[in-house]
Order: structure tokens, then sequence, then C-alpha cells
């Protein structure tokens, strides 16, 4: 199951915020494909994912965009 979030066009901390907000939502190992065009997602998300227990399991650009790929682990909001 993957479901998208775009966040393009938001500033920090917005599309972290997004990101912990629609994966609370989400059962475990579900996956969110996050898009943000903030260069600071770069660090935000990564950090994001390590301090809350989720794994990021791709990270990559598409032009200017920034594509995040976040799987819900066990337990985890």
């Amino acid at each position: 199951m993957e479901q998208e979030l775009d966040a393009i066009g938001l500033l920090c901390p917005l599309p972290v915020l997004k990101l912990r907000k629609r994966l609370k939502a989400l059962p475990e190992g579900a996956r969110l494909r996050l898009l943000a065009d903030d260069p600071a997602a770069v660090v935000d998300v990564p950090h994001f994912c390590a301090e809350a227990g989720h794994r990021l399991v791709e990270t990559r650009e598409d032009g200017a965009i920034l594509v995040f790929i976040v799987e819900k682990c066990a337990n985890q909001g």
C-alpha cells in the first residue's frame, strides 16, 4: 500500500509535520511517497524517520522535486 503526500511549496517544518500526521492514520507496513521542494527536507525527513522509528526506503530527486518513500513501522506515530 503506497499513498502520496504532496508537500510542494511548503517550507520547514510543514512537510515533516504533514508526513507525521498522515503516517499516524496508516497501518504498519504502509508506504507513503512524500513530494517536497524545500531543500531542508533532505535533512528533516531522514532525521524524522530515524527519531520516529520509520524506515526511509528511498530518497531521490525528480528535477526540482525531492521524492521520499517512507514505510510506517510498528506502533509508531
